[in-house]
């Protein structure tokens, strides 16, 4: 019998992984939580506040939705055991790469709930809110930037998250000079936060008549999004709003008026845009809420004791201290340089395949 025996070894360690599951994820904790969900949506009046009604909504959905992974967990467990008696017993092949194939299903899944337990940091559950700017080195740098949004937005299609465009400044000979994606979707930061830094290109520059290898580079920017009850104060003398005109892919509305939003926090510098939005008030409510976002993380950041720490991310957007490279020419890997993970297949990647890095990083918080 081929696979059975190695199957049978293995099945300890699978029931050991469903065990931590289990324990990680608390279901008695859910379960009670849940039980306070009900009794809150049964009281008169859970309606007349929309937004914090599909807020616990919304918290109801994932505790049911953790339950019932843990249930099918066990379930396959169940199914995994019952397949491999029958298949010893009748010394079936066909049962036993049937066998396999569930052995193979439930140590994927498996693994992939185990990296989520990881994501308990205080945003992680978050949406994300992602820009991309390009580096220096003219159009191949805004055209190495529009390939890495691309890049995101694939591996959000991919992961089933709700890509939406905030902002895109593009620039009339190619590619762009910057963007921002709201990424919507549980665990969209935990999953994202750690590709903030700067990425860089090895390739032949298809805007150099003369064939030669550039290098390129862009950065991306990721923070959480927060919750509109997360208290910021934000002095409005502290800000400087402008308004532009819109520029880009937009219908009629587009170009005819003064929508577009750019905030400048004058403390800190940050400055954040806005033109996507239907209207200038949207435009600027998406503004105020991305400066929010990035005024709470500088702030999460200087809670940090240890110096180093705090530089941590924040060093790495500076040219030269790339995360990760993705080589064209004259051969094709892509490498990050923080946990050494490559691959061959670069098209693979720049189509969105990026799981395999994300994880990687992930698993160095063990």
């Amino acid at each position: 019998m081929i696979q059975l025996d190695q199957i049978k070894g293995q099945i300890p360690a699978l029931q050991g992984l469903l065990k931590e599951a289990g324990e990680s994820l608390d279901p008695e904790g859910l379960k009670g939580r849940l039980e306070e969900i009900e009794s809150e949506m049964n009281k008169s009046g859970f309606w007349d506040d929309p937004e914090s009604a599909q807020k616990i909504m919304k918290e109801k959905k994932s505790l049911d939705d953790k339950l019932s992974e843990l249930d099918g967990l066990s379930g396959q467990m169940e199914d995994l055991e019952v397949m491999i008696e029958m298949a010893d017993e009748e010394q079936d092949e066909s049962l036993a790469e049937e066998a396999q194939e569930a052995f193979d299903k439930l140590s994927a899944d498996l693994e992939d709930l185990r990296l989520r337990t990881l994501l308990n940091g205080k945003y992680d559950k978050n949406n994300a809110i992602i820009s991309v700017h390009a580096g220096s080195g003219g159009t191949d740098a805004q055209d190495w930037a529009e390939m890495l949004f691309r890049m995101y937005t694939r591996w959000c299609e991919k992961k089933g998250y709700k890509a939406k465009l905030i902002d895109m400044q593009e620039d009339p000979e190619g590619g762009i000079k910057s963007a921002t994606l709201l990424v919507e979707g549980e665990n969209a930061y935990g999953y994202l936060k750690n590709e903030k830094g700067v990425h860089r290109i090895v390739r032949i520059s298809p805007f150099d008549s003369s064939g030669r290898r550039h290098t390129s580079f862009s950065s991306l920017d990721v923070v959480p999004e927060i919750d509109d009850d997360v208290d910021v104060e934000i002095n409005s003398e502290d800000l400087r709003i402008d308004t532009f005109r819109s520029s880009g892919a937009g219908g009629q509305h587009v170009n005819k008026t003064d929508s577009a939003i750019r905030i400048t926090h004058i403390p800190t510098n940050i400055v954040v845009t806005c033109q996507n939005e239907r209207s200038q008030h949207q435009n600027r409510e998406t503004a105020m809420k991305l400066l929010m976002s990035k005024l709470i993380e500088l702030k999460e950041q200087e809670k940090k004791e240890n110096l180093d720490e705090l530089k941590g991310d924040y060093s790495q957007i500076t040219w030269g201290s790339q995360i990760r490279s993705y080589v064209f020419h004259p051969y094709t890997m892509v490498k990050d340089h923080r946990t050494g993970a490559e691959v061959g297949n670069v098209e693979a990647v720049m189509d969105g395949d990026l799981d395999y890095f994300i994880n990687e990083k992930l698993k160095q918080k063990e």
